[in-house]
This record gives structure tokens, C-alpha cells and sequence, in this order.
């Protein structure tokens, strides 16, 4: 074996090292030697581990190339002259030096050992698990059009896809012994042009035997035809007898039927396991208990990039008017941005308001962000924790006069399952300037919005409080699906101040500021009410005493 160290190549001088190896190969009755020549750069950083495989082979041995023969015939012979075997021992062999010399170059952090190789040669384990079944493939059969025996062209129509969903089911409670609630979404056409049923089964948990308990369901649509691509359903499902009872369990099951709706060839049912109650898990004091709260309110839907400082207002004085015994359930559209988090979390903690994430309701296009599918579930939802529902949005605040109280009042009309509250709208844009016009910005909104449309003789909206035990389905301004009496004369025992629109604004209120009692803006009347504003100073110290100064530096 001949190494030879420094050496010219192209014209630059490189240092490596060279090995050459002999053989001798018998042709053309003439016996020649042939010298392999592998050349390795940067020996200094070649392993010592492949430098070792060289020298073993016992062939190895000085040049002994005749000096006379041509340079060109050798170098051919080197190259196809080889044996099978000796060409892939020596390019296995210069593969695997030069891959573990290159190793050596690349970063410390994708270096690799022996280990490493032995990793990647080595077989993967078995998998413990099969892979995924392939996804079902639906067949679907074209028709094509036929001419019939009479010459007349038949044409076919082909079908593919669904539009909408025949049910969404959001929520499911009992009612009673033997009575439930199912709330969900529908294909509104379907509702609007067909006729699907609905029909309850109970399943006992307990059951020996094939049994069958079933009754029709009572639909209700309770958005007043608001409904887009779908409108809500309320089915009441109502059995006989007591089921489940025993605490032993069961299964409502509710079968959606289109009924031939959307394609009269076909009368699709989906079976939905609406209700699901373990053993023991069904509470029965719930239905003859008193209940936990006196008043609660049932929020809309809450959506856009809301005023954490007109929240702030609005939790403080409701929480004040209410008292005690009253909670709040807010329901998030997407409207209960981290700022507004903030505004409700003290109030959270002293066990005031629950906040409930519906923005996921958002896939399905309902009116107005799915508000009716809402608060029919915070009706069946909390119907036996509190004696009082209200429904009103968080742009409006609850007034009675200054010789009442909202026990009074309530007491006074507790012989109604519903009552309707009047509406006194105020302008969003105009604030009284009776102080420095550098502190108006400083006051709450309740304080300088205090102008009042004093436009009569309209119809203006109303909102309403249940008692909810006595109500199988609700709407936005009221029920129609009440067990009672309900009453509109409210006037002058209860109101509300509507601000609209000013929950939705993140900044001043205030756009025009006007010292006069009464004035015209766009033909329309208002006058001062200075009747919120009178009630803001006591709300104040009562948040201040309640969760402390925690939200003193809320922004719009």
C-alpha cells in the first residue's frame, strides 16, 4: 500500500491522503496490474474507525504497476476491468466513509453516533394499533333521462348533498315526573312547507325486557317566524305516567321524522339521544323545593367588541336592584372579550353571574346570533332555581319608582305567570351639561345620558319577567306558551331606560353636549329624566363596597 500526502489538483494544492490498491486481472492471454486509487479530503477529521477498515484487507500491497504501461489503460481498467464482487466492496466501502465523514461537519446539535446508525438500520417496532379504516364511500346513482314508449323525453333530477340539518340538538331537561324539554335547531323550510313529527321514547336503565314508551312530541316554534336557514324547536314531551322516577335511570330518545319534507320519496328519522341520566342522579326535591334564587336573568346573546365600562354600570346597578337572592347567566357570542372578562369576573367570584361560551352556535345561521335558541335554554335550564325570569338586554335598566321596591312590585303581580315592562328611550348621543365640561367624561353613562324621546302616542318594545315554572317555551320581548295569565298593565310600577346601542360603542357616549331641558334632534322630542342619573352616586358606593376599587380605571 502507497499513501501519498501532498498533491496537485487543479492546480491548487490540497493536502489528502490516497490509497492505492493492486490486483492483478488476467486478459487477452496477458496478465496486467491495475491500481484502485481512493482519495479522502481532510484526513485529519476522518475517524480513526473507518481509517482501520484499510489496512485489513490483506491485498493491500506496494504499486507494482508496470512504469512502461499506458496511464489511460490503466485508468480504464479501473473502472471496467473490475470484478463484480470488488466493485461492491469498494464503493459499499467509500460510501460508508464518506457519510461518516461528513458527519462530522454538521452541527452539534444533529450530530450523530453509532447508535444513531444502528437506530436507523434497525427495523421499526410492530404497530399496536391498525391503521384507520378507510372513510365510507357513499355510492350515489345517476339517472339519466329516458325517452318512454310514447316518445315522451323523461328527465330525472339527481341529488346531492343536504342543505341544512333536520335537527341540532342543544339541550335537553326534565320538567317533571313525567315531562320534558328538548331545544334545539331545524331546517327552517322544512317547518315552514312540510310537516315533520317528533316522537319521545323513554328507555329505562333498568329494563328486562323489550319495552316501549313512547308518545308524540308537541313542537313549538317560538321566534315568531325570525328563523333564517333555521328556526328554533321546542318539543314537549310529555308521557302518561312517572318515568324514571325511581332514580333508577334512562335514556330519552327523541325520533326527528322530515315526513317527506325536502323530498317526498323519502320520510327520513334520525334517532337523537336527547337525555341521558345516570342512576340516581335525578333530584326530585328540585320540583316542590323552594328555589335557590328570587330573580334571574336570562341574557341574550352577547356578540361584537363590547364597552367593558357600560358592562361595568350595568352589573353594578342590576345586582343592587335585585339584591341578594338574584343571579345572572351571561351568554357569549363572541362578545365577552378579555376587557369585558375583567369587568364581570369579581362579580363571578361572589357567585353573581355565570358566564356560558355559546359562540359555537355561531355554525348555524339563526337570527340575531341563535337569541331565541338561547334563551329558551336558560329557561329550561334554570326554571326551578329562581321564582322570577327576567329577559332584557344589557343596553336597558330595570327602574321602579322611588316608594317601591322590586319586592313589592313583583309581589303585587305575582297572580301572572308573565308581565310586560314599558320601555323610556333615551338618546344615546345627547348629555346634559350641567356641570364643567371637563367632568362630564368623567361620570357614568346612566349620569349624562338623561334625555329622554318623549315622542307619544307609539308602540314601543317590551320586555318581560316569567315565573318559569309555568312556561313551556319563550321568546325575546315575551311568551306565547304560558300556563297563567299574563299582563300588560304595568305602567308606572315597573320600567325599563333603554341606552341602544351604547353597549356596542368603545368610546364617549356623549357627542353633543346641551344645557336646555327639552329639545328637537332630527324631529324628534326629548327631555331631561334625570331619573337614572339620581340612583348612579348609590351604585357607586354600593360596587365599591361590594367587590371594591378593582374596576375603578375600566375604559369605554
Amino acid at each position: 500500500m502507497v499513501r501519498s500526502n501532498n498533491v496537485i489538483l487543479k492546480g491548487t494544492l490540497k493536502k489528502h491522503y490516497s490509497y492505492f490498491y493492486t490486483t492483478r486481472i488476467r486478459k487477452n492471454q496477458q496478465t496486467r496490474n491495475y491500481r484502485f486509487v481512493f482519495v479522502f479530503p481532510l484526513f485529519e477529521v476522518f475517524p480513526s474507525s473507518c481509517r482501520s477498515f484499510l489496512p485489513s484487507f490483506p491485498t493491500m500491497v506496494k504499486d507494482t504497476r508496470d512504469p512502461t504501461e499506458n496511464p489511460k489503460k490503466m485508468f480504464i481498467g479501473i473502472i471496467w476491468n473490475s470484478t463484480p464482487d470488488l466493485k461492491l466492496l469498494l464503493s459499499s466501502l467509500l460510501f460508508l466513509c464518506s457519510l461518516i465523514t461528513l458527519f462530522q461537519f454538521f452541527p452539534s446539535h444533529l450530530s450523530f453516533s453509532v447508535q444513531d446508525l444502528r437506530h436507523c438500520a434497525a427495523l421499526p417496532p410492530p404497530s399496536s394499533t391498525s391503521p384507520p379504516p378507510p372513510p365510507l364511500q357513499t355510492q350515489h346513482i345517476n339517472h339519466h333521462d329516458v325517452v318512454l314508449n310514447n316518445s315522451v323525453i323523461k328527465r330525472n333530477f339527481n341529488t346531492y348533498g343536504t342543505a341544512a340539518y333536520n335537527f341540532i340538538l342543544m339541550s335537553a331537561y326534565r320538567g317533571g315526573l313525567n315531562t320534558f324539554a328538548v331545544i334545539g335547531l331545524s331546517s327552517k323550510p322544512l317547518h315552514v312547507f312540510s310537516k315533520p313529527t317528533y316522537i319521545c321514547q323513554w328507555l329505562p336503565n333498568n329494563a328486562t325486557g323489550k319495552i316501549n314508551i313512547t308518545v308524540a312530541g308537541n313542537k313549538i316554534l317560538p321566534d315568531w317566524g325570525y328563523g333564517r336557514v333555521y328556526t328554533v324547536v321546542v318539543i314537549n314531551c310529555t308521557f302518561p305516567f312517572p318515568v324514571g322516577h325511581d332514580g333508577s335511570g334512562g335514556k330519552l330518545l327523541l325520533h326527528a321524522s322530515t315526513s317527506g319534507g325536502g323530498d317526498t320519496n323519502f320520510n327520513l328519522t334520525d334517532t337523537i339521544v336527547a337525555l341521558n341520566e345516570t342512576s340516581q342522579s335525578l333530584n326530585l326535591l328540585q320540583f316542590t323545593e323552594p328555589p335557590r334564587y328570587d330573580y334571574l336573568y336570562c341574557g341574550s346573546s352577547l356578540y361584537g367588541n363590547l364597552s367593558p365600562q357600560r358592562v361595568r354600570e350595568w352589573v353594578a346597578y342590576h345586582v343592587k336592584m335585585f339584591g341578594e337572592k338574584s343571579h345572572f347567566v351571561i351568554h357569549d357570542a363572541g362578545g365577552i372579550h378579555p376587557e369585558v372578562m375583567e369587568v364581570l369576573r369579581p362579580w363571578m367570584e361572589k357567585g353573581y353571574v355565570t358566564v356560558e361560551n355559546i359562540r359555537e352556535q355561531e355554525r348555524f345561521d339563526g337570527y340575531y346570533h341563535n337569541q331565541f335558541l338561547i334563551v329558551n335554554d336558560c329557561l329550561h335550564r334554570y326554571r326551578f332555581m329562581a321564582k322570577w325570569m327576567f329577559f332584557f338586554d344589557v343596553d336597558e335598566f330595570i327602574f321602579v319608582p322611588k316608594k317601591s321596591t322590586i319586592k313589592t312590585v313583583m309581589d303585587s303581580l305575582s297572580k301572572y305567570t308573565q308581565f310586560t315592562i314599558e320601555q323610556r328611550t333615551m338618546s344615546n348621543k345627547l348629555c346634559y351639561l350641567d356641570d364643567h365640561a371637563g367632568k362630564i367624561y368623567r361620570k357614568w353613562g346612566i349620569e349624562k345620558l338623561v334625555y329622554r324621546d318623549s315622542v307619544k302616542g307609539i308602540r314601543r318594545d317590551r320586555k318581560y319577567a316569567v315565573q318559569p315554572r309555568n312556561v313551556f317555551a319563550t321568546g325575546v320581548h315575551m311568551s306565547e306558551n304560558v300556563l297563567g295569565k299574563t299582563t300588560h298593565d304595568t305602567e308606572g310600577k315597573i320600567m325599563y331606560y333603554h341606552y341602544h346601542g351604547t353597549i356596542s360603542e368603545r368610546r364617549e357616549p356623549c357627542r353633543q353636549l346641551v344645557n336646555t331641558t327639552q329639545m328637537k334632534v332630527g324631529g324628534t322630542p326629548y327631555v331631561v329624566d334625570k331619573t337614572m342619573r339620581e340612583v348612579a352616586g348609590a351604585v357607586k358606593r354600593f360596587e365599591l363596597r361590594m367587590i371594591g376599587s378593582v374596576l375603578i380605571r375600566t375604559k369605554q
